[in-house]
């Protein structure tokens, strides 16, 4: 065991450069060789939304577990649905250019972003070459909402009712027929307001009700009729059918706790987001197993092992994040790499106040640099915890600083010096940085 904060950092931190490929190699090389070959879902936190060095960090470093460890598909925090057309692009089928697709194949404004504009083309200019046999796929993993918007059900549904109609195009008319006057008008699903006042939203009014019923025979008529579709299908394409009905079924459940008028509706909500993320990344892995491992990519809060917390006003929602759900769900097999920041003047983040963590962490030499913090690493517990905790951003709130809990929730950290504002990103609003945020 360290005594001592610094000595933990000193003896188990690992410097590396993404513009240095023989100093990069290596640290991800020592990461992957101590998180051993049970990992099959590994993944990798960003600090906030809107650092352009995670994007462009998260790009290189999937392209090396490609390259080198196995890893055959990358999910990113993006709609489930809308991935299936980005994932179309990657393999060289549907559109001919990215632009054709960085509206609908993304969350909005994620494909207008550049470094997912890069990972994409990386991704199909690889599938293209002959000499890689094993084709890469992108996945969206997180359902089709967003802490303040919400999607309409209608592209789950239409996408499992267009395979239903491939194998029995009598049975895909009929429910066709029930369904589509029940989606109704995508503006009153979609409806922002939704969020903050139970009464803006549709979800337990009779026409919701009505669509969850019929969606749940669809769901059955699918399992029931099993043999026969995947027979028809494919396994593949039968599944991702199945996945989508009853991804449609948890939306709709998602706007049914909407529209409860409870103190708790919100995080109920932000809880169920999340436990379909957590859902979707285990049918992804199960689709690439004998493939290859999978690569996600999201906030930190998402993918750590303990509860998040988020500060909504004078609402303090508490929830299990995706992690705290594949923890149980996978075990050993995921493993997650947190990330950590020193200063980002473009998203408010000023210098880290002295003593706190973030401060210790960037003293070291960089620009960047890893360090484990699972078991058998003589993490300083006592220590770290009694240290102050470092102020946020008045700028970009999607930022979190780290915390004594922090250490449970990941495997390792990734700790950058510095990060510029995102390319192709909304401007943020204009907030001078000041010490320590």
């Amino acid at each position: 065991m360290y005594t001592t904060v610094d000595d933990w950092i000193q003896q188990e931190s690992i410097p590396f450069s993404v513009a240095s490929p023989e100093s990069f190699n290596a640290a991800i090389g020592r990461v992957m060789a101590s998180l051993g070959d049970s990992v099959e879902l590994l993944g990798f936190g960003e600090a906030l939304h809107g650092g352009e060095d995670f994007l462009m960090l998260r790009n290189r470093l999937f392209q090396r577990l490609v390259e080198t460890h196995g890893y055959s598909a990358i999910a990113i925090e993006s709609s489930f649905p809308k991935g299936y057309v980005t994932n179309e692009y990657v393999a060289g089928h549907g559109s001919a250019a990215y632009d054709a697709v960085k509206e609908v194949g993304f969350s909005p404004g994620f494909g207008q972003l550049e470094a997912n504009r890069e990972l994409v083309e990386w991704m199909r200019q690889y599938n293209n070459d002959p000499a890689h046999p094993v084709k890469l796929h992108f996945y969206g993993f997180d359902s089709p909402t967003e802490m303040t918007y919400t999607d309409s059900p209608r592209q789950l549904l239409t996408f499992a009712l267009d395979t239903l109609s491939a194998m029995d195009p009598a049975s895909g008319d009929d429910y066709r027929r029930r369904l589509d006057p029940l989606i109704g008008e995508d503006a009153a699903w979609t409806n922002p307001a939704a969020m903050m006042d139970a009464s803006q939203s549709i979800g337990l009014s009779p026409q919701a009700a009505a669509l969850r019923v019929e969606t749940e025979n669809l769901i059955s008529e699918l399992i029931r009729r099993r043999p026969e579709f995947v027979e028809k299908s494919g396994q593949d394409r039968y599944l991702e059918a199945v996945q989508f009905a009853s991804e449609a079924r948890q939306l709709l459940t998602y706007h049914a706790e909407l529209a409860r008028d409870s103190e708790d509706r919100i995080a109920r909500g932000l809880g169920l987001r999340d436990a379909i993320m957590a859902g979707n990344l285990a049918y992804i892995v199960s689709q690439e197993r004998g493939r290859g491992k999978v690569f996600v990519f999201a906030h930190n809060s998402h993918l750590q092992r303990g509860k998040t917390l988020w500060q909504l006003g004078p609402h303090t929602l508490i929830w299990y994040p995706a992690g705290a759900h594949l923890k149980v769900m996978l075990g050993l097999r995921y493993a997650v790499i947190g990330a950590a920041l020193g200063i980002s003047p473009d998203n408010g983040i000023g210098q880290p106040e002295a003593g706190t963590l973030e401060a210790r962490l960037t003293a070291i030499p960089g620009p960047a640099r890893f360090i484990p913090t699972h078991l058998g690493h003589g993490l300083p517990t006592p220590a770290i915890a009694a240290l102050p905790l470092r102020s946020g951003s008045q700028r970009n709130f999607s930022y979190f600083p780290l915390t004594p809990q922090s250490v449970t929730d990941f495997d390792w950290w990734v700790i950058l010096d510095s990060t510029t504002y995102q390319r192709g990103g909304p401007p943020l609003p204009e907030v001078d940085a000041t010490p320590g945020g």
